[in-house]
């Protein structure tokens, strides 16, 4: 029996910025989004190209204050090939990122981006994709 990925689900603060942010650093696009108002929440689901991979972000009405990621959580990560080039992009929107990092020395194969309520999306480098 098999259990593939299907999705990963955020709850974010202002769902507009979260979907811009996927939009423009990683060129995600809202696949469908739902609201239910009886339930005082919204739905917005995120795909990038040809994956089947889906990223669930959930806009609670009520929500008064931020969302603790918490120490359990750790990240996201998307693949990338020319990592540099990836990484300057971000840069240049202004994005928090951190510096390309290596395990063990040698060349760089991460870095992460940090999304506008604080997840972390690590960039991996990807010899294939």
């Amino acid at each position: 029996m098999e259990y593939p990925m299907i999705h990963i689900c955020y709850r974010v603060m202002d769902l507009a910025a979260s979907e811009e942010f996927y939009r423009k650093a990683f060129g995600f696009e809202v696949s469908r989004k739902k609201d239910y108002p009886d339930g005082r929440f919204t739905l917005s689901y995120l795909t990038s190209v040809e994956l089947p991979f889906e990223l669930e972000l959930t806009y609670n009405y009520d929500q008064k204050g931020p969302y603790v990621v918490g120490n359990g959580y750790s990240h996201l990560a998307v693949g990338v090939t020319d990592l540099e080039a990836s990484h300057k992009r971000h840069e240049k929107m202004g994005l928090e990122i951190s510096p390309l990092k290596a395990l063990g020395g040698g060349k760089p194969r991460f870095y992460f981006v940090t999304d506008p309520d604080g997840f972390r999306v690590e960039v991996v480098r990807c010899t294939s994709l």
